[in-house]
């Protein structure tokens, strides 16, 4: 399957929230829908679902207009809403029935994906009796129900523990392994390196990119070298990199500094010097951006 998302635009009073946004999903690959809060994320999404109407552009589904009526789809809304004081069981069942499932085959997906959320002590007990990590496993455990075509999962991490992550994380796995077609908006870049194939970055209403995350990591490191070397600050190692190379743009990230060689300079040439210098180096090599690096790249290039 293919999902594309063709120059929508929302508004809201005077303000245009959505700018032309576009980007297409393939199934089988995850897809992360990155951005700081307030972006568009979430209005992106919710147009997607018909919650709102946008005001121009249309969704299709390989090829044809996308209708979330039409289609079996999972969705994990980011503002959660279930109904605390009914049983865990009572309520996965009764929305899986929503979706179309009969009484046995919802039944059977409730508790499938209670078992994988290792809440199976808990179903006969009322939501509100469970800690907000456990219940929040419940309410990504709704968008699993009646094993969906196409999962939407916004802001999915949120308020889970690195072991229920992980836990979440082979979900979806389990999902793209299937062929399914999953899309997950969320500001933790972190999150989103582990699990997906692509990303789609959004930046107040406008899409700074949308790719391959490899092939993406690839070209913002192309002609980049890291380095860092024990005893010496990034600045100290600088200064001595621009006195011999004043051609070299540096630039300080994290621990390391970056080296963009345009070129000009080849990685035999900087190996030389740092020989020449007797540096204890403790990291040289190709510079691999990690997604946080090429969000505030994007973002600082479209200010």
């Amino acid at each position: 399957m293919k999902l594309e998302v063709r120059d929508i635009r929302k508004s809201f009073g005077d303000r245009e929230i959505l700018h032309g946004v576009s980007f297409e999903v393939v199934s089988g690959r995850a897809m992360g829908f990155l951005g700081r809060n307030g972006a568009g994320k979430s209005t992106t999404i919710r147009c997607l679902m018909d919650v709102f109407r946008q005001d121009a552009g249309e969704f299709y589904l390989d090829g044809k207009p996308f209708k979330v009526t039409e289609n079996r789809v999972g969705y994990l809304p980011e503002e959660r809403g279930m109904y605390q004081k009914n049983k865990i069981l009572d309520q996965l069942v009764y929305f899986a029935r929503l979706r179309g499932a009969s009484k046995a085959d919802a039944t059977r997906s409730a508790n499938e994906w209670i078992d994988f959320f290792e809440l199976g002590e808990y179903k006969n007990k009322p939501l509100e009796t469970l800690s907000k990590g456990n219940q929040q496993k419940i309410q990504i455990a709704q968008a699993f129900l009646n094993d969906p075509d196409i999962l939407i999962l916004d802001e999915p991490f949120s308020g889970l523990d690195p072991l229920n992550s992980q836990i979440f994380k082979d979900a979806i796995a389990d999902v793209v392994a299937k062929g399914r077609l999953v899309i997950f908006s969320s500001h933790q870049m972190n999150y989103v390196e582990e699990v997906c194939d692509d990303v789609t970055l959004i930046h107040e209403g406008d899409i700074l990119l949308s790719g391959d995350l490899k092939a993406l990591k690839r070209q913002m490191g192309q002609n980049k070298l890291a380095l860092s070397v024990d005893g010496m600050t990034n600045s100290q190692v600088g200064e001595a990199v621009r006195a011999q190379f004043p051609q070299i743009t540096l630039e300080h990230i994290e621990d390391m500094l970056v080296l963009d060689t345009h070129h000009a300079v080849t990685q035999q040439d900087i190996l030389r010097f740092i020989a020449a210098q007797g540096w204890n180096v403790a990291r040289f090599g190709m510079y691999e951006p990690s997604l946080n690096d090429i969000f505030v790249a994007k973002v600082r290039d479209h200010q």
